[in-house]
């Protein structure tokens, strides 16, 4: 098979011979890369150039010149790329120059290539540019393919001159410009589906930094900039062939097979590719378009004060920490600093730029990257002490911390985290990468310093406490080996260290209990207490445990959440206290409960009541009770109804309660959470006249539930990404009362229903459930026991559990 170096770019000079010549080069052996693009533009020229030749003979056009001008013009034809080109004439002959347009468009149209086109002279030309700002972006890349080159030399002139004349209009035009996309296309180093172009780091991005160079305003940084958008464009090469059309969007059922076209182990080292080339374009936007409002500010103001002061000014100098000054809004270094010979200045820059909420000056960052000694293990006190204040600064944090890991500064403090930058997160709870999410986690925590007595092992916990991610196996569990390293290595105590290493193995711990596990059970709350050890800790937890989950994204934290975890952190802190623990038993009945189980008691059938939360918050749902006769069935037959009327279920609670009339059998009573899926949330008589048809046999819910799975499931077998399989395990020791049977399940519509048939089908009594969502992935607890009240054997768990996994697809 021919590769790019063999095709020669005279050789199409007709159609058949294009076609030809492009088909072997878009299959030749060598990878997508800045020789295929290349390559492609020349035979695409070659062509074109055949095309406008012979085209201005036989019209007897002269001054005219086809011109390239977009991703064409900067030579960047990827596969299926539109070709931008302008036919500009000096507007003696329009009828002749008509025909010429036309002799060179169709045979592009003749073989399906899209072409964006226009015919004009310079002056319109430059008219347009200055009326349209994408027109004007567009003709900065002009290229001469054909025809008289001073014309094309004069436009490029031109506009060049026109666009540093406009500077101070277009660029912030331009600016808004990007904001706007970023705003709608979002951030590129964090989207699972990414789109190339168009988010803010992508190839739009790129060309906006040239523009701005163009201007002489500013210039982005160098240093790996060329080879962040080679990355991005050979993505979208490959990107081309694997789906045959012009697309930019890298859609997940496509990563693998681009990933293989460029020699990538998987898709996930693909997008942690996309991910840094977006990382150092957002950066060098950033930086770039910072200096360029500095310069344009600074010109408009400069000449009112050469003016008054006849003269240049000095620029003012602010001390912010020993060696580091703030000058035109940015954190630079001191004229007495030796940063060759203070190790700690690094981490005092960052601290002094953030606690001013400034960002730190490129330039410093890369002078204290070549220059600074890298710091002694462990740290001296002073150095943990200004990453503790870093940290401490919350948002402010962030652009400074982007500073340091642009350098590579990041990791020389901390080696572990080069396996977390920018890692992916195949979770759609997660909004971030797994390093962003790290430092996202810290600017929570640090909102939460004043509530602990220990700020600076939060704040570093936070820092760390998905450090694990970067390696195989359990994240919480290699996390803490990890972190017990690093704090260690930060400089902190045997003490501290052990707490440090405490938080991260087990910040997990808290939000899962909460949500999964009885809490009026005492063992659950006694094997909390064991593991955390001590008050101090679980103050410390607490924090983590929030700030992790508001760091995560809006699926990982609401106030039913926060009032879970604050409900288990009162019964923890009680035990750690001292206090003693009384027994589970039966919890009072409201007065409204009791109500209910008369109600029910007397009609022989369930009685239905809603609830709204006092909360107020939408995400808490109501609070939906039901009182029935104990018969078989229940579970499945209430799970069942709330899932035809589109409702989901937060928790649930299931318990024998005795009806306070003389000689009366007790009542089934359940107690849910429930919120509206969309739309209104049903009336009670609505439910319990639905329920009370279940539970008689006159409404077949198993045929009204198939439909809605049915529909559910064709949309999973559509998605890109299928769900893992279900899990369902039986957690040990966790209850001495019960049996505690935990499932994991892609959430959909009828899921409880079918758990709760099969508990019923293997003949165990649902004690409470305890349900827990999280973005598409819900995570259930149940506390079961056999006929009796009593747990079931581990064989006789093991075999429900085998139950309930065959109902779900295990």
């Amino acid at each position: 098979m021919a590769s790019v170096a063999d095709i020669d770019p005279a050789e199409p000079s007709g159609p058949g011979g294009y076609a030809a010549a492009r088909l072997r080069l878009l299959g030749a052996d060598s990878p997508s890369g800045p020789p295929r693009r290349s390559g492609l533009s020349r035979i695409t020229d070659a062509w074109l150039s055949a095309l406008f030749d012979t085209a201005a003979r036989e019209s007897g056009v002269r001054g005219a010149a086809l011109v390239a001008v977009g991703g064409y013009g900067r030579g960047e034809l990827s596969p299926r790329s539109d070709l931008d080109l302008l036919l500009l004439h000096d507007g003696r002959d329009s009828g002749a120059v008509a025909a010429l347009a036309d002799r060179v468009w169709y045979p592009v149209w003749d073989l399906g290539i899209a072409l964006d086109h226009s015919v004009r002279t310079p002056g319109e030309a430059r008219k347009i540019a200055g009326d349209d700002l994408k027109v004007h972006l567009g003709l900065l890349d002009a290229r001469h393919v054909a025809g008289d080159p001073g014309l094309t030399a004069g436009l490029r002139t031109a506009v060049l001159t026109d666009w540093r004349n406009r500077a101070a209009g277009r660029l912030p035009e331009l600016r808004a410009l990007c904001r706007e996309r970023a705003q709608r296309a979002g951030e590129l180093q964090y989207l699972l589906e990414p789109d190339l172009k168009e988010a803010h780091g992508g190839l739009r991005d790129a060309t906006a930094l040239r523009a701005v160079a163009a201007s002489w305003v500013a210039d982005a940084p160098r240093e790996g900039l060329a080879t962040a958008r080679r990355t991005l464009l050979d993505v979208r090469d490959a990107l081309h062939l694997a789906t045959g059309r012009a697309t930019d969007r890298l859609a997940l059922q496509e990563q693998d097979q681009v990933a293989e076209a460029l020699g990538l182990l998987d898709a996930d080292v693909l997008l942690r590719q996309v991910y840094e080339a977006a990382r150092t374009l957002a950066y060098a936007s950033e930086v770039t378009w910072r200096e360029a409002e500095r310069v344009l500010a600074s010109r408009s103001v400069r000449p009112r004060l050469k003016a008054l002061l006849g003269g240049r000014p000095a620029p003012e100098r602010t001390p912010l920490a020993d060696g580091v000054v703030e000058q035109d809004g940015e954190a630079v270094l001191a004229r007495t600093a030796r940063p060759e010979k203070d190790a700690v200045l690094v981490l005092r820059t960052a601290a002094a730029a953030a606690q001013a909420g400034v960002p730190v000056n490129p330039h410093v960052v890369r002078q204290l990257a070549k220059a600074a000694p890298p710091l002694p293990v462990p740290w001296p006190a002073a150095a943990r002490e200004e990453l503790v204040t870093l940290l401490g600064a919350a948002e402010a944090a962030v652009p400074v911390w982007a500073a340091l890991e642009a350098e590579g500064l990041v990791t020389r403090l901390l080696p572990d985290w080069e396996r977390v930058r920018c890692r992916p997160q195949r979770n759609p709870v997660h909004t971030w990468t797994v390093d962003r999410h790290l430092v996202e986690t810290a600017v929570r925590a640090a909102g939460m310093t004043r509530r602990v007595g220990r700020p600076d092992l939060l704040l570093v916990a936070a820092l760390l406490h998905d450090i694990g991610k970067g390696w195989p196996g359990d994240h919480s569990v290699v996390g803490e080996t990890i972190a017990r390293d690093l704090a260690e290595r930060i400089g902190f105590d045997a003490v501290d260290v052990d707490v440090i290493a405490t938080l991260v193995r087990h910040h997990l711990l808290l939000v899962d209990t909460a949500t999964r596990r009885d809490l009026d059970d005492p063992a659950t709350v006694r094997a909390v207490a064991e593991t955390v050890g001590s008050s101090a800790t679980l103050e410390l937890l607490h924090a983590l445990t929030e700030a992790d989950a508001l760091a995560t994204g809006p699926a990982a934290w609401s106030a039913w959440r926060a009032s879970l975890v604050a409900d288990l952190v009162q019964r923890v802190g009680a035990v750690l206290a001292g206090q003693p623990q009384a027994e589970a038993g039966p919890a009072a009945l409201s007065a409204e409960q009791e109500r209910l189980t008369v109600e029910a008691h007397r009609t022989g059938g369930p009685v239905v009541a809603l609830r709204a939360r006092e909360e107020g918050d939408a995400a808490l749902g109501v609070e939906l009770s039901i009182a029935v006769p104990d018969q078989p069935g229940v579970l499945p037959a209430v799970a069942g109804v709330l899932a035809m009327h589109r409702l989901t279920v937060r928790t649930a609670e299931i318990r024998p309660a005795d009806v306070p009339v003389e000689g009366a059998e007790p009542v089934l009573l359940l107690v849910w959470r429930v919120a509206a899926a969309y739309g209104r949330l049903p009336e009670a008589a609505r439910l319990r006249a639905d329920l009370v048809r279940v539970l008689d046999g006159s409404l077949d819910l198993s045929s009204r539930l198939a439909e809605r799975e049915k529909a559910y499931a064709a949309g999973v077998r559509r998605r890109s990404v299928q769900p893992p399989p279900p899990r369902v395990t039986v957690a040990a020791s966790a209850s001495r009362h019960a049996t505690v049977l935990e499932v994991r399940a892609q959430d959909a519509p009828g899921l409880l229903h079918r758990i709760g048939r099969a508990l019923e089908e293997a003949g165990v009594r649902v004690r409470s459930a305890h349900v827990s969502t999280l973005g598409a992935s819900a995570v259930d607890a149940f506390y079961v026991t056999g006929g009796a009240g009593e747990p079931l054997t581990a064989r006789e768990a093991a075999g429900v559990a085998r139950e309930v996994g065959a109902a779900l697809g295990e």
